[in-house]
């Protein structure tokens, strides 16, 4: 289920089955990753835990370190809409994934363990991919407060659980390396919330812009509300799920190009929380 974002309690703000391109073994030099998508850190920088040490939320990454942007895609799948997908609805979008490889756009994909045991060959190519990084958006996509957009809720002593879960159906279907970064259902969280995830290790990944895209049927009112929020830093959140954001691709092969002509670079979420200081 993918939600409209808004603000709710403390703040509330939502892959193709395709192979990985590898050098031919022959070759005498592999060809090294695009200057904007280095390979990834085995040990992926964090934030340090905030007050009382509760889980650390992170926004955007600085604003003085050069025209850097972060797309994000959440790959919403709740834990009772199997039936719904038996039936023929798709929660993937193979060509939004496919338009950000031939586009060489670094992104993270925020996942539901869910839509991994749905979709196991696209989370394993998205997840050996060095152009994407992985991350936990939770195993159900059940809500971490109450009163978030009519989700059902994870009790509190069941949260870490839930995270966990995810990252346990990340490594089932092949992903290799999830990244310690943990995305609220509906952007959704409190203090408890905080503090129920706080031996989980994460750190929770919000946004500053939104792009609207969830429900959306008109790809440029998509791509002009990303290029207007943008700002160095910034965190974009969108969705790669074709039932319910299904213009998503569109907007990105808008957004790209104009972004970059404005001399911003892609980056994923990795490279912003160390650029602001977090911790390997």
């Amino acid at each position: 289920m993918i939600i409209r974002v808004r603000q709710v309690a403390a703040t509330c703000a939502l892959g193709a089955a395709l192979t990985s391109c590898a050098a031919a073994p022959e070759a005498p030099r592999a060809a090294r990753p695009a200057p904007s998508a280095p390979a990834v850190s085995s040990r992926p920088p964090t934030l340090a835990p905030g007050p009382a040490g509760l889980t650390p939320v992170f926004k955007n990454g600085p604003r003085t370190h050069g025209r850097t942007v972060a797309l994000t895609f959440d790959a919403d799948m709740t834990a009772d809409q199997g039936p719904r997908a038996a039936a023929g609805e798709r929660f993937d979008n193979p060509r939004l994934i496919a338009a950000l490889r031939a586009l060489k756009v670094p992104a993270t994909v925020f996942m539901t363990g869910r839509w991994a045991e749905e979709y196991p060959a696209q989370a394993r190519s998205i997840g050996r991919d060095p152009l994407f990084e992985v991350a936990n958006h939770s195993y159900s996509h059940y809500a971490f407060t109450g009163d978030c957009y009519g989700l059902p809720t994870v009790s509190r002593d069941l949260m870490r659980a839930d995270v966990e879960h995810a990252y346990a159906a990340f490594r089932k279907a092949g992903v290799p390396d999830a990244r310690p970064y943990f995305r609220f259902p509906g952007g959704c969280y409190d203090r408890e919330a905080l503090k129920a995830l706080t031996p989980a290790g994460v750190t929770a990944v919000q946004w500053d812009v939104v792009s609207g895209d969830a429900f959306a049927t008109d790809a440029d009112a998509v791509a002009r509300q990303v290029l207007d929020g943008v700002r160095p830093g910034s965190v974009v959140v969108m969705h790669c799920t074709r039932s319910a954001a299904p213009t998503t691709e569109r907007a990105v092969r808008t957004i790209v190009p104009e972004l970059r002509a404005k001399g911003y670079r892609f980056v994923r979420v990795s490279e912003l929380i160390g650029a602001g200081g977090g911790r390997h």
